[in-house]
């Protein structure tokens, strides 16, 4: 008979799911189930073949595949059972406290789930055109940067010749490189903002190296071409983000790459019920990455975009563990509770744009805690400063700052303890004089 009940399912079977998946299990929790869309487990990562991934987790240089790899061993050596193939169509709650999740393949057919935890790993999408607004019409040669790795990584495909870049997030940067060595024509990175919204190490290695120029503060205003691209209009904007007249420059191009940002792919949460964040578009979590959903945990770009897989990996693992903690606080009946655990909220000031977690309960923190967040704005010569109860208890200098790279503040156990029943904290960023 086709087993339908867990302690725990994980949505998702890229680098977050399995390294919760592992987490967990490590912890003690063995009734698992991974479900993954895909045909294989490693999610984007079997795309994602340059190297770079692994610095922080392994201590060495990996490919994208070869990471995935590690994490995915993982979970086949502690027979952690996986579902492949399937894809997740709602989550819910049933009326004895269970998740209930509703899924579909083409082995089982339609699947009723229930499980004691869920742990939401499904990862992010690429924003597209049509979000954008481009005039012009809809001519073949314009791909999202993931999806034009896809075809030249996976499918053996190049895309286009003479290709013009708008955006420029890490995928688009790191697809520059790559169109460039596949003997394509990289003409120009356009960017809106006036930084770039990827790491600086993929300007360097990926535009610096290749004499591919990035022009800050610059979007594309026109598209040519009916059935093929023949040419992109791009033009600078003023800091309304507005196209000032006369600034425009034409590029004879075939293919347009848009690499615009990330949204975290969160229709599943916001049909479940959880709070959600405006700014980071994912679940409003605690210090157990748990959400408003009691019982339910999120991890990896599901949460927030991160800039390292190997970030990812580590906060799937804090969710995997708080998982199987609350797993085993509920022993064997389901979980019933309409109030989510009761925690110090994180405020912030100074530029910082959002923090994972937004709530702080100091008594479910095992040995340290990491506050991440992002600024708004690239600053300079600053100080990140927690304030518990209206006191400085940590600073962290921070000579630059930028909006592409996450931040992060460790609360150990030891400087909690400092401040025991602190009732407010606050992380503002703060001229360094």
């Amino acid at each position: 008979m086709e087993r339908t009940e867990y302690n725990l399912i994980i949505i998702g079977g890229g680098p977050a799911g399995l390294a919760a998946a592992a987490a967990a299990y490590d912890a003690g929790e063995r009734s698992i189930l991974i479900l993954e869309r895909d045909t294989r487990l490693g999610g984007i990562l079997n795309q994602c073949i340059h190297n770079g991934f692994g610095l922080h987790t392994f201590q060495e240089e990996l490919t994208g595949p070869e990471y995935a790899q590690r994490f995915a061993d993982k979970v086949n050596e502690r027979g952690i059972e996986c579902k492949l193939d399937t894809m997740v169509m709602s989550i819910g709650q049933g009326e004895d406290g269970s998740k209930e999740v509703m899924a579909v393949n083409e082995k089982d057919g339609l699947l009723l789930l229930k499980c004691k935890a869920l742990i939401l790993a499904m990862g992010c999408r690429e924003r597209s055109r049509g979000a954008l607004n481009i005039p012009g019409f809809r001519p073949a040669g314009i791909f999202s940067a993931g999806t034009a790795q896809r075809l030249v990584n996976i499918e053996g495909y190049l895309p286009g010749r003479r290709v013009v870049i708008l955006g420029s997030g890490d995928i688009g940067l790191i697809m520059a490189r790559r169109m460039t060595l596949e003997g394509a024509k990289v003409l120009v990175c356009a960017e809106l903002m006036p930084y770039s919204g990827g790491l600086k190490r993929n300007i360097v290695q990926c535009l610096d190296d290749f004499g591919i120029p990035l022009k800050l503060s610059h979007t594309v205003v026109r598209i040519e071409g009916k059935e093929r691209v023949e040419g992109v209009v791009i033009a600078e904007v003023g800091p309304d983000r507005k196209p000032i007249p006369g600034t425009e420059e034409h590029y004879d191009c075939d293919t347009l790459l848009l690499s615009v940002g990330l949204l975290p792919e969160n229709e599943l949460t916001i049909g479940l019920g959880a709070d959600m964040s405006r700014i980071t578009n994912g679940p409003v979590v605690n210090e157990s990455l748990e959400t408003s959903v009691p019982g339910v945990f999120a991890a990896g770009n599901v949460l927030h975009v991160h800039d390292l897989v190997d970030y990812v990996s580590e906060e799937a693992g804090l969710a995997g563990r708080s998982a199987a903690a609350y797993i085993k606080e509920c022993g064997e009946a389901m979980c019933v509770s309409d109030e989510n655990r009761a925690g110090v909220p994180v405020t912030y000031s100074g530029g910082v744009r959002y923090t994972v977690p937004s709530s702080i309960d100091a008594s479910k923190i095992d040995k340290w805690l990491k506050i991440r967040f992002r600024v708004g704005d690239v600053m300079t010569n600053r100080k990140v400063v927690l304030y518990l109860d209206g006191k400085p208890a940590l600073t962290k200098k921070r000579r630059v700052m930028a909006p592409g790279e996450m931040e992060e503040l460790v609360l150990t156990k030891k400087l909690l303890s400092e401040y025991a029943g602190f009732a407010s904290a606050e992380i503002r960023i703060e001229e360094d004089k």
